[in-house]
């Protein structure tokens, strides 16, 4: 396997200051009972805090709108009781060393097949479709938008004075963020709907109102998809010119970091270039980029509900295009459920080591 050393060079943007290059991926747990997180999600991450991961990215979190979550055991990000919770798990992490960020998120109009718990009226989505064609709630009002951008600022500006480190906005994988950005959800004939900028508007403004909320130096990331849960072969950019309006107005508005989720990091983005979508964001943006996407294991997320276990892999393509400067952060997903120490196994070389991911190891908190 390839040497893995310039993995755990620091890194520095903004205030964010990591010792190493190692993200942990925010990944559904779904052990926060009434969306309050218990003492062992507290001791779930301080373990990965204290074996090196340079970033933590926490599970999603959900922001104060009735149809947020889709899992009643997802947690929250409002009230005393959660807010209360993250507080012992950020005070845990840093005494650990580690540096932390809450995955702030709405489910919008994404159906939940793994549970038959429905969130109370109404469901916020641009068009009241859950998919295309697929119908599931009514169309959100202009006052529903603006509470729900509201919503997402308090939670930001309540994870800068729980002392987390920066925050991730979830704007992926088919939820509500990302359901205005696709065409095939978003049919609104409004300025929240239209070509690639009008349909962006939503994100820009909720980062806008982060930014106001948490102030220019307080690091921003947002985690984006082409693909959707609902459609794996959906794109938001055809090309690069289409990319670069998709994400230059989110640098604009306040994004800082791009979180560019594949569900294999080495695929090309585009025809004519191996560049991935990490690789393509940070071209054509200039902002830093985190790559993800079955990193360091032989099968790939959706495979793993499937009951497909996945075997450790080389990291050799992975450090190619890492070495050539395609992206600058590197989040590590299920290898890190199954074994907090993944990255100081890859630090020290001792590759014969690493763990299998198993489906089972889903079902609890290691």
């Amino acid at each position: 396997m390839s040497n893995a050393a310039p993995l755990f060079q620091p890194f520095s943007f903004k205030g964010l200051k990591l010792a190493n290059r190692i993200v942990m991926a925010p990944m559904t747990r779904s052990f926060s009972p009434g969306g309050v997180p218990t003492p062992a999600v507290t001791e779930y991450y301080r373990k990965r805090a204290a074996a090196a991961v340079g970033l933590i990215v926490s599970e999603g979190t959900v922001v104060q709108r009735p149809s947020a979550s889709n899992d009643p055991d997802v947690p929250h990000f409002w009230g005393d009781a959660a807010l209360g919770a993250w507080q012992d798990v950020i005070n845990s992490v840093h005494q650990a060393g580690g540096v932390m960020a809450p995955q702030l998120w709405h489910v919008g109009a994404a159906r939940n097949p793994r549970t038959t718990w429905t969130a109370p009226p109404p469901v916020d989505s641009p068009s009241g479709l859950s998919r295309p064609g697929k119908a599931f709630g009514e169309p959100m009002t202009d006052e529903a938008i603006a509470d729900t951008i509201a919503a997402f600022a308090k939670a930001a500006g309540a994870a800068k004075r729980l002392g987390f480190d920066t925050i991730e906005l979830h704007g992926a994988h088919g939820y509500l963020i990302d359901q205005f950005f696709w065409e095939g959800t978003n049919q609104r004939t409004d300025k929240y709907g239209g070509d690639l900028v009008a349909r962006g508007r939503f994100a820009a403004e909720i980062l806008k109102a982060v930014r106001a909320e948490v102030g220019p130096d307080y690091p921003v990331i947002i985690r984006l998809s082409q693909w959707k849960q609902q459609d794996y072969n959906a794109r938001i950019a055809q090309t690069p010119d289409e990319m670069a309006a998709w994400l230059q107005p989110l640098a604009d508005a306040g994004a800082d970091i791009f979180h560019c989720s594949q569900r294999r990091f080495w695929e090309p983005e585009f025809e004519g270039s191996d560049l991935n979508f990490a690789g393509w964001a940070k071209k054509l943006t200039g902002r830093p980029t985190i790559t993800v996407g079955s990193v360091g294991l032989s099968g790939e997320f959706i495979a793993s509900f499937g009951g497909e276990s996945s075997k450790p892999a080389s990291l050799d393509e992975l450090m190619r295009r890492f070495d050539r400067g395609d992206f600058d952060l590197v989040a590590v997903g299920r290898a890190l459920i199954s074994d907090p120490d993944w990255a100081l196994k890859v630090r020290d070389g001792r590759m014969s080591e690493l763990s299998d991911f198993s489906p089972a190891a889903l079902g609890s908190l290691v």
